[in-house]
């Protein structure tokens, strides 16, 4: 893994040294995502500059160091991943003549695209990369990303110079770096809490999508670039609705073991230390069972833990780790430690970005970082396997709801709403032992008030988009702002897909997982020189699992069917058979307590209004209300919260970035 920069200047004025002497302190910013060595390429020429931060993981020698030319002498690359069939690819590759001086993917990457050329090499990969590939002779320059998003690669113009680069902090230390703040973004970002491809918070700054090569003809000295898609999740997803899995559910599950166990096995792949983060739930243990059916050794497995109720995984990955009999680290987390972590949560993730379990994602990521390099984790199950619960009811509740007339759902919404989801608590808690469990849901204010959103939707579009915002008008808030186009807005992106179900499953697969949690992800890990790997992200896995019938996901009220039968072969169904939870901290509690005096600094009515992004009145509003305890706004203040912390950073974005 390793951090990538750069940049191409069409006024190509600037001298060799001029042009190392702007790349080289570009790539240093991301010395988190590549400590081990480092390297620059230029072309005063064309006025082309390369930067490179490398963590070593496999090739540990001289002969893995980039920038990397390839040995026609054609293209320079610098690649940020892993390709995990590199050596299938290299044997093919040795049996047609070529010659490798190493034992790196990068290498196999450069002689693949030498002699199949780019989008046939890269229709070949199987792994996590973003690289920018210089093509000497036809005077292209290449950006390239990975099918699902999980490795990071934004680029844009800023006048005459194109910039690119793994995260934005490399691009603010170019000197014609704008930083001009993207009001459309903005607003999608209180909408998502985290701002989605391909938009970033910056004007004229952009994220290459997921699957996606950019292409930029140097030759033509044109500010327009071309993208091209190499792999489409619609495609997928509409292709596997027209040629369905006929089989029978056995059939489905020893095909799934098996994609799982190979796609776990191309993971475990390293010259450094391995381990796996473990939660104790379905997707992290069945991921850590089959790590441990194939090594010889103890699997090392990390967990945080919190003495909270509620907040505590490590109880049940402690429990998997001793039947698995893996080597298991946990760490119990007390507030004051994890609060230490928010200040540094702008300088991390580089733009707005508030789901706050960026926070113990960062601290398992650390722990695991003190005895491995590399961490497989269990991220993107729930997408795949319909794992999260509004895949389950809310189908179920518009189809009884969507006959309704609507006067009628008006009137309920009203009446749900008449109270906060605090006074429904309180209501469920006077009168709920006297009623049968099943009118006595765990959290009923939230479940009823996620009902009220589902009863004022006009369709089921509206209805999801309703369910997965955390502002829902984001226009009143945000001044000179209009919401831009974007992938949930775009019926042609999932109108083929036959039920809701799907649909929300494939707006999930596209939006919420590469903009929120691989993001997440992906800056927690790489911030402290951590790998993370996703072995329920193999490409082959997520055909084969789009090609599955619902039947086999979601059955008797459970999702995840079919990985839990997979499960049942390595683990008692006892261990990992709970309620679904998120890796969350008590967010609502501590801005009541430990941390109001620094949200109150951020929320100050006078500064907000002097910022000029924010209309102060419903921000204060919020505020007020959920100091009082009428009502819990956490998700919202967050984002509020997580998007000043991040203007006060990037008012001295110039300094490089450190952790």
């Amino acid at each position: 893994m390793c951090g990538i920069t750069g940049y191409f200047d069409l006024e190509c004025h600037l001298t060799h040294d001029e042009l190392l002497a702007q790349v080289t302190p570009m790539a240093n910013t991301l010395r988190h995502r590549g400590p081990d060595d480092a390297g620059a390429w230029v072309d005063p020429s064309v006025g082309i500059a390369l930067g490179f931060r490398r963590l070593s993981i496999l090739d540990l020698s001289p002969t893995g160091r980039q920038p990397m030319h390839s040995t026609c002498g054609r293209y320079v690359i610098v690649f940020n991943g892993e390709i995990y069939n590199f050596r299938s690819l290299r044997e093919d590759l040795q049996r047609i003549g070529d010659f490798f001086r190493g034992h790196s993917d990068t290498e196999v990457v450069l002689a693949a695209v030498s002699r199949w050329g780019l989008e046939a090499a890269v229709k070949s990969f199987n792994g996590m990369f973003a690289f920018v590939l210089w093509d000497r002779r036809m005077r292209q320059l290449h950006l390239v990303r990975d099918r699902l998003g999980e490795k990071p690669l934004y680029y844009g113009w800023m006048g005459k110079t194109f910039l690119f680069g793994s995260e934005l902090k490399a691009l603010r230390l170019h000197p014609r770096f704008a930083g001009e703040v993207n009001r459309d973004a903005l607003f999608l970002y209180l909408r998502h809490n985290c701002v989605p491809a391909p938009y970033s918070i910056y004007k004229n700054i952009y994220k290459v999508p997921p699957a996606t090569i950019l292409t930029l003809n140097v030759a033509t000295k044109e500010t327009n670039h071309k993208l091209t898609s190499y792999w489409s999740a619609k495609q997928v997803a509409t292709n596997a609705v027209a040629n369905p899995f006929q089989e029978s559910a056995l059939d489905a599950i020893a095909q799934l073991d098996a994609l799982l166990m190979e796609s776990v096995k191309l993971r475990m792949m390293a010259d450094v230390p391995l381990g796996a983060f473990l939660s104790g739930g379905i997707d992290s243990s069945i991921m850590v069972s089959m790590m441990q059916a194939q090594s010889n050794t103890p699997v090392k497995t990390f967990s945080i833990g919190f003495h909270i109720d509620g907040y505590n995984e490590a109880l049940h990955a402690k429990a998997v780790a001793d039947h698995l009999g893996t080597a298991h680290t946990e760490l119990y987390v007390t507030p004051e430690e994890a609060m230490k972590v928010i200040p540094k949560l702008p300088l991390i993730y580089d733009e707005p970005f508030a789901d706050s379990s960026q926070v113990p994602t960062f601290l398992v990521s650390l722990l695991a970082r003190e005895q491995v390099t590399v961490s497989l984790s269990g991220d993107g199950g729930d997408e795949l396997f319909g794992g999260y619960n509004r895949y389950l009811w809310a189908p179920s509740i518009w189809k009884k709801i969507k006959w309704m007339p609507k006067g009628i759902r008006g009137a309920a919404v009203t009446a749900l709403n008449a109270f906060s989801p605090e006074e429904w608590e309180a209501v469920f808690q006077k009168v709920g032992r006297s009623l049968p469990n099943r009118f006595n849901p765990p959290n009923p204010g939230d479940k009823l008030q996620r009902l009220a959103e589902v009863l004022a939707a006009d369709d089921p579009q509206e209805m999801y988009l309703s369910l997965i915002s955390h502002w829902k008008d984001p226009a009143s808030l945000i001044l000179r702002s209009t919401e831009p186009q974007s992938l949930v807005a775009d019926l042609k992106q999932y109108r083929d897909l036959p039920d809701i179900t799907r649909q929300m499953m494939y707006l999930d697969t596209v939006t919420y997982l590469p903009d929120d949690l691989l993001v997440k992800l992906d800056r927690a890990s790489m911030s402290v020189s951590l790998e993370a790997r996703l072995p329920m992200l193999d490409h082959q896995l997520v055909e084969f699992a789009w090609k599955l019938p619902l039947s086999l996901k979601i059955r008797h009220g459970q999702g995840k069917w079919v990985l839990r039968q997979v499960l049942d072969k390595y683990l008692p169904r006892k261990l990992v058979e709970r309620p679904k939870a998120g890796f969350a901290i008590p967010i609502h509690a501590w801005l009541r307590g430990p941390l109001r005096e620094w949200a109150e600094g951020l929320l100050n009515e006078q500064r907000l209004r002097s910022e000029g992004f924010f209309d102060p009145s419903p921000i204060r509003k919020k505020w007020t209300e959920h100091l009082s305890g009428r009502r819990n706004w956490q998700y919202h203040l967050w984002d509020v919260l997580m998007f000043q912390a991040w203007l006060d950073e990037n008012k001295s974005s110039k300094k490089e970035g450190q952790f």
